[in-house]
């Protein structure tokens, strides 16, 4: 869930109006598929992502940058003989949109992916679009062996977003479905 809390103490003058910061959490959960094809069977594949985590982008006064937070997760994804994976976001925006909602008022997002850990930037995400022909880079499934992380979810929150957004509180939740290729 990705969530907006107005402090009424601190306040930000933008084009003339004044508002109220906004506080944003987002909570990402993830569903990990295994979906069998003529080429492998099922028992065969694996796929699991941990390391998920509400991020909190806190109180933001700044509407002039883009406010950018990564998160590092352990992806593992085994599907011989390849050991790619594919991976797609969906909002809770209309038609699964990256958008946050406060009655009727949203504000979007954007998602991107790296399969690297520790990444600022990525590939930027589709809605419902799925990103294929990621390495795995788990050499097991709870990423014990080697480094914990093994990929970078990043979400950001446009200045031109934010600017034009109302001062309230917004949510929404963003899915992650992992499926081996």
């Amino acid at each position: 869930m990705i969530g907006a809390v107005a402090h009424p103490t601190f306040a930000y003058r933008h084009g003339g109006r004044i508002g109220l910061p906004r506080q944003l959490i987002l909570a990402v959960g993830a569903i990990c598929a295994v979906q069998p094809s003529a080429a492998f069977a099922a028992s065969n594949n694996e796929v699991r992502i941990s390391g998920l985590s509400d991020l909190a982008f806190g109180s933001i006064t700044n509407l002039n940058a883009d406010n950018v937070l990564s998160e590092s997760l352990c992806l593992y994804a085994k599907a011989k003989p390849t050991d790619l994976y594919r991976i797609t976001a969906t909002g809770s925006g209309a038609g699964g949109s990256f958008s946050l909602n406060s009655g009727s008022a949203t504000l979007a997002y954007d998602v991107q992916w790296s399969a690297s850990p520790n990444q600022a930037s990525g590939i930027q995400l589709a809605a419902n679009q799925p990103l294929t022909a990621q390495p795995n880079g788990a050499s097991d499934s709870g990423c014990t062996s080697g480094s914990p992380t093994t990929a970078s979810l990043i979400v950001i929150l446009r200045s031109s977003a934010l600017a034009a957004a109302t001062s309230g509180t917004y949510s929404g939740t963003l899915t992650l479905l992992v499926a081996p290729e």
